[in-house]
């Protein structure tokens, strides 16, 4: 007895160290379902934190695939029971969710949930979330004793998910002030020189008939004011970073722009994270790394839907031998790449945010034969 109450504690603590190894809001959601579906070797697992609207500003869930997740649809409602659950705070443990009189119909590709165990995560007398597991794979449903050991975790699971919000405010303060020292930057730096570029060919203007080497002068001036004022410019525009990787990470970030473009183009938008294992690998990549992959996804899909005439685009992102992996991939039109190479479509801009790493971006495409775009950075 004292054994199995050893390993418990044992799994209690992992993973509760598990979350807090993880800042950003969105991770510790996931960890914290992650966990708790194995700690009680359940089906599946959920977790839905609510917004003010009626609706879940967060909801993760363990045991549905993206594609199930996208033929069940939205995210659910604040009702039911889950919205019981919300106003009361109280943990619910059910043999078989279906035959409570407050349960709702589930959309027709939802999986069949049946014995369930729900615990709020409590931060004082204000519910932060909901935590709830389905289908125990051992026979008998959940028990008191699985129950009680929910509830534990809840509790650190609180802890956690409240240090995680004060992390990500305290970052958007931070981002807050580098971006309005960018903005004074670009103020002081980049806007005089563009007042003394207007100056300057104002100047040349006047000189062309009267004076024409010394216009000519001018004019080298103006050229030397434009690249210098581009490359500030330029700078400035380097330094700035998604608030989205601030508030989420890279992964859940890309993840929610491939959703966005399943939402707005005809073309199937699909996004992969990397398999055994590989996601966990992503976290903790330096800021900048974060920023180059996520603008390169940005620039290949951008292509793909504008000018691929895909049907689908697949999205991966993983880690191999100890590289970041990002592959878009189209069923589209393609195009000669040898002949695009360095103009044209972002390729040279993709290929410079990966040579400043220590990367590279491959393109690779012939007409009718689609497009892979695959970029490998040191982690």
């Amino acid at each position: 007895m004292n054994g199995d109450r050893d390993a418990v504690l044992h799994a209690v603590s992992s993973a509760v160290l598990a979350v807090t190894r993880h800042l950003s809001v969105r991770e510790v959601l996931q960890v914290i379902v992650r966990s708790a579906q194995r700690l009680l070797d359940a089906r599946y697992a959920a977790l839905g934190v609510p917004d003010d609207e009626g609706a879940f500003a967060e909801f993760v869930a363990e045991g549905i695939s993206d594609e199930e997740w996208a033929a069940i649809g939205p995210t659910p409602r604040q009702h039911g029971l889950l919205g019981a659950m919300l106003r009361e705070g109280a943990p619910v443990r059910l043999p078989d969710v279906r035959r409570d009189p407050r349960f709702d119909s589930w959309p027709r590709a939802h999986p069949v949930l049946k014995d369930f165990l729900g615990v709020p995560i409590r931060d004082g007398e204000q519910v932060l979330g909901i935590v709830f597991l389905s289908n125990k794979r051992a026979p008998g449903g959940f028990t008191e004793d699985d129950q009680r050991l929910l509830t534990m975790f809840a509790a650190h699971a609180a802890i956690a998910l409240t240090n995680a919000r004060l992390y990500e405010r305290g970052r958007e303060l931070a981002l807050v002030e580098e971006r309005t020292r960018m903005a004074r930057e670009l103020h002081d730096a980049v806007t005089q020189k563009l007042f003394s570029l207007r100056l300057t060919a104002q100047a040349a203007a006047s000189l062309v008939t009267r004076d024409p080497d010394r216009a000519v002068r001018e004019l080298e001036r103006v050229e030397r004011l434009a690249g210098e004022a581009l490359a500030e410019l330029r700078a400035v525009i380097v330094e700035l970073r998604p608030a989205e990787l601030d508030r989420h990470g890279l992964a859940e970030t890309l993840r929610k722009h491939v959703r966005l473009l399943d939402r707005l183009h005809p073309a199937s938008f699909t996004f992969r994270l990397g398999d055994g294992g590989e996601g966990e690998a992503l976290c903790g990549l330096a800021p900048e790394t974060e920023a180059a992959v996520l603008r390169v996804a940005q620039e290949a899909l951008h292509n793909a839907a504008r000018h691929a005439a895909a049907e689908a685009v697949a999205v991966r992102l993983g880690c191999e031998g100890g590289r970041v992996v990002l592959e878009v991939r189209d069923d589209g039109t393609g195009f000669d790449a040898a002949a695009a190479s360095g103009r044209g479509l972002g390729i040279a801009s993709m290929g410079d945010r990966a040579q400043a790493l220590g990367g590279s971006v491959r393109v690779s495409s012939e007409p009718g034969g689609g497009t892979l775009v695959r970029m490998e950075v040191p982690r």
